[in-house]
C-alpha cells in the first residue's frame, strides 16, 4: 500500500491545482494566460512541476477563503476582500451570539411569569380559607 502513496499524493496535488486554476477568474490569474497554465498543468502535472508553478506563481495571493463574498468584503469589515474571520473576531456572529442569549431570557422570564400567573390562580381558586370539600369541611 506504502508504494503507492507517492503516486496518489501527486494525483491530488494534481487534481487541486487543476481545478483551482479552472475555477479562477481569468482576470486573477498572475504571470500567464489562464489556458497557458491549464496546459502547464496538465502536461507537467505527473512530475508535480505544472501544479507546483500554479501553486507559486500563477495563483492569486490574498484568495478569498469564503466563498461567495464579493469585493465588497464581509464578516463586519467593508472593503475588503473576503477574508476568513474567526467567530471570536467577527462581530456579525458575536452580535447573533448575544441576541439569542436575550432571547433565552426572555422566554426564561416568560415561562416563570407563566408559572407564577398559574400558581396564582390555584390559590383564586381555593377561596380565601383554603380548599374545602364538597359539605363545607376544611380538608
Amino acid at each position: 500500500m506504502l508504494r503507492y502513496l507517492p503516486f496518489l499524493l501527486v494525483l491530488a496535488v494534481w487534481i487541486y491545482a487543476f481545478i483551482d486554476c479552472l475555477n479562477t477568474p481569468e482576470k486573477e490569474v498572475r504571470n500567464l494566460p489562464k489556458l497557458v497554465w491549464v496546459a502547464i498543468i496538465v502536461l507537467f502535472g505527473s512530475v508535480l512541476f505544472g501544479p507546483l508553478a500554479w501553486l507559486v506563481g500563477g495563483r492569486p495571493r490574498g484568495r478569498p477563503v469564503i466563498a461567495g463574498e464579493g469585493a465588497g468584503g464581509g464578516a463586519g469589515r467593508p472593503g475588503r476582500r473576503g477574508r476568513w474571520v474567526a467567530p471570536d473576531d467577527n462581530p456579525d456572529f458575536l452580535r447573533s451570539l448575544e441576541e439569542d442569549r436575550q432571547e433565552e431570557q426572555r422566554r426564561e422570564e416568560r415561562r416563570r411569569r407563566e408559572e407564577k400567573d398559574e400558581r396564582g390562580r390555584e390559590r383564586d381558586e381555593e377561596g380565601p380559607e383554603g380548599r374545602q370539600g364538597p359539605d363545607g369541611d376544611r380538608r
